[in-house]
Protein backbone atom coordinates (compact mmCIF):
# COMPACT_ATOMS: atom_id res chain seq x y z
CA UNK A 1 0.00 0.00 0.00
CA UNK A 2 2.75 2.19 0.71
CA UNK A 3 4.80 1.27 -2.32
CA UNK A 4 1.37 2.55 -4.45
CA UNK A 5 1.00 5.89 -2.74
CA UNK A 6 4.40 6.44 -3.42
CA UNK A 7 4.30 5.74 -6.72
CA UNK A 8 1.31 7.90 -7.34
CA UNK A 9 3.02 10.95 -5.59
CA UNK A 10 5.66 10.59 -8.19
CA UNK A 11 3.50 10.65 -11.19
CA UNK A 12 1.54 13.81 -9.46
CA UNK A 13 5.37 15.29 -9.42
CA UNK A 14 6.33 14.62 -12.89
CA UNK A 15 3.16 15.62 -14.08
CA UNK A 16 3.78 18.94 -12.77
CA UNK A 17 7.14 19.54 -13.64
CA UNK A 18 7.68 18.33 -17.49
CA UNK A 19 5.06 20.37 -19.33
CA UNK A 20 7.60 23.49 -18.62
CA UNK A 21 9.97 21.81 -20.17
CA UNK A 22 11.19 22.94 -24.00
CA UNK A 23 10.47 20.10 -26.32
CA UNK A 24 13.35 19.78 -28.46
CA UNK A 25 11.40 18.95 -31.61
CA UNK A 26 9.87 22.94 -31.54
CA UNK A 27 13.14 24.56 -29.80
CA UNK A 28 13.36 28.21 -30.91
CA UNK A 29 16.43 29.37 -32.46
CA UNK A 30 16.19 33.59 -31.79
CA UNK A 31 20.29 33.80 -32.61
CA UNK A 32 21.31 36.01 -35.28
CA UNK A 33 20.16 34.81 -38.73
CA UNK A 34 17.84 32.08 -37.15
CA UNK A 35 14.86 32.14 -38.50
CA UNK A 36 12.63 30.41 -35.56
CA UNK A 37 12.98 27.13 -35.94
CA UNK A 38 16.02 24.18 -36.63
CA UNK A 39 13.99 22.82 -39.22
CA UNK A 40 16.44 21.17 -42.32
CA UNK A 41 14.55 22.31 -45.64
CA UNK A 42 16.05 18.49 -47.20
CA UNK A 43 18.88 20.08 -49.70
CA UNK A 44 21.15 20.00 -47.33
CA UNK A 45 20.83 24.03 -46.54
CA UNK A 46 19.51 24.73 -42.70
CA UNK A 47 16.68 27.22 -41.69
CA UNK A 48 18.97 30.05 -41.13
CA UNK A 49 19.57 33.25 -44.05
CA UNK A 50 22.82 35.03 -44.22
CA UNK A 51 21.46 37.17 -47.50
CA UNK A 52 24.40 36.11 -49.37
CA UNK A 53 24.09 35.16 -53.13
CA UNK A 54 26.60 32.05 -53.46
CA UNK A 55 29.62 34.55 -54.47
CA UNK A 56 29.94 36.34 -50.99
CA UNK A 57 29.33 36.73 -47.45
CA UNK A 58 27.29 40.16 -47.29
CA UNK A 59 23.46 41.14 -46.80
CA UNK A 60 20.93 42.43 -49.07
CA UNK A 61 21.96 45.44 -50.63
CA UNK A 62 25.72 45.34 -49.24
CA UNK A 63 27.86 44.50 -52.30
CA UNK A 64 30.81 42.27 -51.85
CA UNK A 65 34.32 43.10 -52.18
CA UNK A 66 36.60 42.76 -54.98
CA UNK A 67 37.17 43.44 -58.62
CA UNK A 68 33.58 42.88 -60.71
CA UNK A 69 32.04 42.20 -57.62
CA UNK A 70 28.01 41.90 -56.74
CA UNK A 71 25.96 44.95 -56.13
CA UNK A 72 23.73 42.34 -54.16
CA UNK A 73 20.99 44.32 -55.41
CA UNK A 74 22.55 47.97 -54.08
CA UNK A 75 21.17 51.02 -56.06
CA UNK A 76 23.68 52.98 -57.85
CA UNK A 77 22.26 56.88 -57.40
CA UNK A 78 19.07 57.70 -55.96
CA UNK A 79 15.95 56.22 -57.95
CA UNK A 80 15.15 60.02 -59.62
CA UNK A 81 18.28 59.55 -60.79
CA UNK A 82 18.35 60.43 -64.74
CA UNK A 83 20.22 56.64 -65.37
CA UNK A 84 17.41 55.21 -63.12
CA UNK A 85 14.66 57.50 -64.68
CA UNK A 86 12.19 55.50 -67.31
CA UNK A 87 11.70 57.09 -70.68
CA UNK A 88 9.11 54.69 -72.16
CA UNK A 89 6.49 56.68 -72.30
CA UNK A 90 8.71 60.13 -73.17
CA UNK A 91 7.86 61.33 -76.87
CA UNK A 92 10.34 60.82 -79.84
CA UNK A 93 12.52 63.87 -80.74
CA UNK A 94 11.39 65.31 -83.84
CA UNK A 95 15.01 64.65 -85.79
CA UNK A 96 14.78 60.94 -84.69
CA UNK A 97 15.30 59.46 -88.09
CA UNK A 98 18.02 61.72 -89.27
CA UNK A 99 19.63 61.38 -86.07
CA UNK A 100 19.64 57.09 -86.18
CA UNK A 101 21.06 57.90 -89.40
CA UNK A 102 23.90 59.35 -88.64
CA UNK A 103 24.84 56.38 -86.39
CA UNK A 104 24.11 53.96 -88.42
CA UNK A 105 20.07 53.17 -89.32
CA UNK A 106 21.07 49.17 -90.41
CA UNK A 107 23.99 48.86 -88.15
CA UNK A 108 23.63 45.91 -85.55
CA UNK A 109 24.33 46.58 -81.43
CA UNK A 110 27.57 45.09 -80.08
CA UNK A 111 27.96 44.15 -77.01
CA UNK A 112 31.93 45.65 -76.50
CA UNK A 113 32.21 43.33 -73.47
CA UNK A 114 32.25 39.60 -72.64
CA UNK A 115 34.24 37.10 -71.39
CA UNK A 116 37.33 36.60 -73.51
CA UNK A 117 39.22 38.78 -76.26
CA UNK A 118 42.52 38.31 -76.55
CA UNK A 119 42.82 35.96 -73.35
CA UNK A 120 40.53 36.85 -71.13
CA UNK A 121 37.35 38.95 -70.46
CA UNK A 122 37.26 42.42 -71.66
CA UNK A 123 35.01 45.50 -70.86
CA UNK A 124 35.07 48.35 -68.56
CA UNK A 125 36.09 46.81 -64.54
CA UNK A 126 35.49 48.31 -61.81
CA UNK A 127 36.32 46.95 -57.91
CA UNK A 128 34.39 47.77 -54.65
CA UNK A 129 36.48 48.75 -51.52
CA UNK A 130 36.37 49.09 -48.40
CA UNK A 131 35.31 52.91 -46.92
CA UNK A 132 38.83 52.83 -45.39
CA UNK A 133 40.66 51.90 -47.91
CA UNK A 134 43.91 54.27 -48.24
CA UNK A 135 43.62 57.03 -50.93
CA UNK A 136 45.93 58.01 -53.51
CA UNK A 137 46.58 61.43 -54.71
CA UNK A 138 46.63 61.70 -59.03
CA UNK A 139 48.51 64.32 -61.07
CA UNK A 140 45.59 64.97 -63.99
CA UNK A 141 46.32 66.27 -67.34
CA UNK A 142 42.87 68.62 -67.20
CA UNK A 143 43.42 69.03 -64.02
CA UNK A 144 40.87 72.28 -63.74
CA UNK A 145 38.51 69.92 -64.77
CA UNK A 146 39.18 66.84 -62.16
CA UNK A 147 38.30 66.38 -58.39
CA UNK A 148 42.00 66.37 -56.61
CA UNK A 149 40.85 63.13 -54.70
CA UNK A 150 42.78 61.17 -53.24
CA UNK A 151 41.37 57.85 -54.89
CA UNK A 152 41.37 54.39 -52.98
CA UNK A 153 43.70 52.68 -56.14
CA UNK A 154 44.65 49.56 -54.93
CA UNK A 155 47.07 47.11 -55.66
CA UNK A 156 44.63 44.92 -58.08
CA UNK A 157 43.11 48.02 -59.28
CA UNK A 158 41.76 46.76 -62.58
CA UNK A 159 42.93 48.83 -65.42
CA UNK A 160 40.49 49.00 -68.51
CA UNK A 161 42.38 46.68 -71.13
CA UNK A 162 45.11 45.87 -68.63
CA UNK A 163 47.99 47.57 -67.47
CA UNK A 164 50.05 47.57 -70.93
CA UNK A 165 46.62 49.01 -72.70
CA UNK A 166 46.88 52.27 -75.01
CA UNK A 167 43.20 52.48 -75.20
CA UNK A 168 41.20 54.60 -72.14
CA UNK A 169 42.37 52.66 -69.09
CA UNK A 170 39.53 53.50 -67.15
CA UNK A 171 39.65 52.87 -63.37
CA UNK A 172 36.74 52.64 -61.33
CA UNK A 173 36.51 52.22 -57.64
CA UNK A 174 33.42 52.05 -55.53
CA UNK A 175 33.74 52.72 -51.79
CA UNK A 176 30.87 50.46 -50.43
CA UNK A 177 30.64 52.15 -46.94
CA UNK A 178 30.37 56.04 -47.62
CA UNK A 179 28.56 54.74 -51.39
CA UNK A 180 31.00 56.98 -52.96
CA UNK A 181 32.43 56.30 -56.96
CA UNK A 182 35.72 56.78 -57.91
CA UNK A 183 36.73 57.20 -61.73
CA UNK A 184 40.23 57.80 -63.59
CA UNK A 185 40.39 58.13 -67.44
CA UNK A 186 44.28 57.56 -68.90
CA UNK A 187 45.20 56.00 -65.50
CA UNK A 188 48.99 55.46 -65.09
CA UNK A 189 50.41 53.80 -61.98
CA UNK A 190 53.64 55.91 -60.92
CA UNK A 191 57.12 54.68 -62.74
CA UNK A 192 59.00 55.34 -59.52
CA UNK A 193 58.69 54.73 -56.50
CA UNK A 194 57.31 58.24 -54.41
CA UNK A 195 56.15 59.26 -57.63
CA UNK A 196 51.90 59.69 -57.65
CA UNK A 197 49.53 58.09 -60.42
CA UNK A 198 48.99 60.03 -63.21
CA UNK A 199 45.80 60.62 -65.33
CA UNK A 200 43.93 62.42 -68.03
CA UNK A 201 41.21 63.28 -65.75
CA UNK A 202 38.68 62.15 -62.61
CA UNK A 203 35.49 62.26 -61.22
CA UNK A 204 34.16 61.95 -57.92
CA UNK A 205 30.51 61.02 -57.30
CA UNK A 206 28.42 60.91 -54.42
CA UNK A 207 25.85 57.80 -55.42
CA UNK A 208 23.55 59.38 -52.82
CA UNK A 209 23.20 62.65 -54.59
CA UNK A 210 21.94 63.37 -58.06
CA UNK A 211 24.55 66.35 -58.34
CA UNK A 212 25.84 66.65 -61.61
CA UNK A 213 29.29 67.71 -62.85
CA UNK A 214 29.89 71.89 -63.42
CA UNK A 215 28.19 72.89 -66.73
CA UNK A 216 31.48 71.93 -69.35
CA UNK A 217 33.41 70.31 -67.19
CA UNK A 218 34.50 66.50 -68.33
CA UNK A 219 34.78 63.51 -66.04
CA UNK A 220 36.31 60.32 -66.72
CA UNK A 221 33.85 59.87 -69.70
CA UNK A 222 33.67 62.69 -72.50
CA UNK A 223 30.45 63.39 -72.00
CA UNK A 224 30.95 64.50 -68.49
CA UNK A 225 28.94 61.80 -66.80
CA UNK A 226 30.13 58.89 -64.95
CA UNK A 227 30.68 55.60 -66.57
CA UNK A 228 29.39 52.82 -63.69
CA UNK A 229 25.87 53.19 -63.34
CA UNK A 230 25.75 52.74 -67.34
CA UNK A 231 27.03 49.48 -67.68
CA UNK A 232 26.15 46.10 -68.09
CA UNK A 233 26.95 44.05 -64.79
CA UNK A 234 26.50 40.34 -65.03
CA UNK A 235 25.21 40.26 -61.08
CA UNK A 236 22.33 42.32 -62.68
CA UNK A 237 21.73 40.22 -65.25
CA UNK A 238 22.04 36.65 -64.03
CA UNK A 239 21.18 37.41 -59.98
CA UNK A 240 18.68 40.43 -60.25
CA UNK A 241 17.69 38.90 -63.79
CA UNK A 242 17.11 43.24 -63.99
CA UNK A 243 18.77 46.25 -65.08
CA UNK A 244 17.02 49.10 -63.15
CA UNK A 245 18.88 52.09 -65.49
CA UNK A 246 19.84 53.26 -68.96
CA UNK A 247 22.99 51.70 -70.94
CA UNK A 248 26.03 53.79 -72.33
CA UNK A 249 26.68 53.57 -75.50
CA UNK A 250 28.95 55.27 -78.25
CA UNK A 251 29.17 56.65 -81.60
CA UNK A 252 32.40 57.40 -84.13
CA UNK A 253 31.12 61.30 -85.13
CA UNK A 254 29.16 63.54 -82.06
CA UNK A 255 28.19 67.19 -82.29
CA UNK A 256 29.68 69.76 -80.35
CA UNK A 257 27.22 69.73 -77.82
CA UNK A 258 25.88 68.30 -75.34
CA UNK A 259 22.34 67.60 -73.70
CA UNK A 260 20.95 66.81 -70.14
CA UNK A 261 22.39 65.38 -67.93
CA UNK A 262 25.74 65.16 -69.70
CA UNK A 263 27.79 68.36 -69.53
CA UNK A 264 30.59 68.59 -72.01
CA UNK A 265 30.99 67.64 -75.65
CA UNK A 266 33.65 66.22 -77.38
CA UNK A 267 33.96 66.87 -80.93
CA UNK A 268 34.47 69.90 -82.96
CA UNK A 269 31.26 69.19 -85.74
CA UNK A 270 28.33 71.51 -85.64
CA UNK A 271 26.35 69.30 -88.07
CA UNK A 272 22.68 69.81 -86.35
CA UNK A 273 22.32 65.86 -87.50
CA UNK A 274 25.27 64.33 -85.17
CA UNK A 275 24.34 63.49 -82.07
CA UNK A 276 25.09 65.97 -78.88
CA UNK A 277 26.90 63.95 -75.65
CA UNK A 278 23.77 62.64 -73.56
CA UNK A 279 21.18 62.03 -76.05
CA UNK A 280 19.28 58.95 -75.43
CA UNK A 281 17.85 56.34 -77.30
CA UNK A 282 15.31 53.46 -77.01
CA UNK A 283 14.71 50.77 -78.23
CA UNK A 284 11.16 50.64 -80.05
CA UNK A 285 8.33 49.28 -77.75
CA UNK A 286 6.84 46.85 -80.67
CA UNK A 287 10.22 44.96 -81.12
CA UNK A 288 9.81 41.70 -80.25
CA UNK A 289 12.14 40.09 -77.83
CA UNK A 290 10.93 36.70 -77.08
CA UNK A 291 13.09 35.31 -79.84
CA UNK A 292 16.43 36.32 -77.45
CA UNK A 293 17.88 34.39 -74.35
CA UNK A 294 16.78 35.19 -70.80
CA UNK A 295 19.91 37.33 -70.25
CA UNK A 296 19.21 38.95 -73.59
CA UNK A 297 15.83 40.00 -72.76
CA UNK A 298 17.09 41.27 -69.35
CA UNK A 299 19.47 43.86 -71.73
CA UNK A 300 16.57 44.11 -74.40
CA UNK A 301 13.59 45.13 -71.52
CA UNK A 302 16.29 47.93 -69.83
CA UNK A 303 17.04 49.05 -73.82
CA UNK A 304 12.84 49.62 -73.93
CA UNK A 305 12.35 51.25 -70.84
CA UNK A 306 15.57 53.14 -69.57
CA UNK A 307 17.15 53.29 -72.76
CA UNK A 308 20.90 54.07 -73.72
CA UNK A 309 22.76 57.74 -73.15
CA UNK A 310 25.81 58.87 -75.72
CA UNK A 311 28.47 59.02 -73.35
CA UNK A 312 31.52 59.05 -75.52
CA UNK A 313 33.23 59.05 -78.98
CA UNK A 314 34.15 55.33 -80.73
CA UNK A 315 32.23 52.47 -82.69
CA UNK A 316 28.85 52.65 -83.34
CA UNK A 317 25.88 51.23 -81.13
CA UNK A 318 28.94 49.22 -79.14
CA UNK A 319 26.97 49.05 -75.59
CA UNK A 320 29.34 49.61 -72.38
CA UNK A 321 29.53 46.44 -69.64
CA UNK A 322 31.75 45.18 -67.26
CA UNK A 323 34.05 42.24 -68.04
CA UNK A 324 33.57 38.30 -66.62
CA UNK A 325 35.05 35.04 -67.40
CA UNK A 326 31.01 34.09 -67.14
CA UNK A 327 29.54 35.71 -69.63
CA UNK A 328 28.23 33.92 -73.15
CA UNK A 329 30.24 35.56 -76.10
CA UNK A 330 27.88 33.79 -77.75
CA UNK A 331 24.61 34.81 -76.60
CA UNK A 332 25.76 38.58 -76.30
CA UNK A 333 26.93 38.44 -80.01
CA UNK A 334 23.19 37.78 -80.99
CA UNK A 335 22.72 41.08 -79.77
CA UNK A 336 23.85 42.30 -83.35
CA UNK A 337 20.26 41.49 -84.95
CA UNK A 338 18.98 44.59 -83.57
CA UNK A 339 19.70 47.12 -85.64
CA UNK A 340 20.15 50.97 -85.17
CA UNK A 341 16.29 51.37 -87.04
CA UNK A 342 14.97 49.57 -84.32
CA UNK A 343 15.60 52.29 -81.65
CA UNK A 344 14.29 55.96 -81.65
CA UNK A 345 15.57 58.97 -79.95
CA UNK A 346 13.60 60.24 -76.62
CA UNK A 347 12.92 63.83 -77.08
CA UNK A 348 15.61 66.20 -76.34
CA UNK A 349 15.63 69.34 -73.82
CA UNK A 350 18.08 72.59 -74.24
CA UNK A 351 21.41 71.62 -76.26
CA UNK A 352 24.50 73.52 -75.11
CA UNK A 353 26.55 74.27 -77.81
CA UNK A 354 29.38 76.30 -76.07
Amino acid sequence: MLRCLATFFVCLLLAAVLPSCPDASTDSDNSPGGNGNNSDNGDGVDGGNDGGDGSGDEGPDIPDLGVNASLNGAQVFPTDNPWNTPVDTLPVDPNSDILIDSIGRYTGLHADFGANWNGGPFGIPYIVVEGDTPGVYVTFQYDDESDAGPYPITGNAPIEGGPNSSGDRHIIMIDRDNWILYELFAAYPPDRAGDPWRAGSGAIWDMNSNALRPAGWTSADAAGLPIFPGLVRYDEVYEQGEIGHALRFTVSRSRRAYVHPARHFASSSTDPDLPPMGMRVRLKAGFDVSGFSDANQVVLRALKRYGMIVADNGSNWYISGAPDARWDDDELSELKDIEGGNFEVVRMGSIVTD
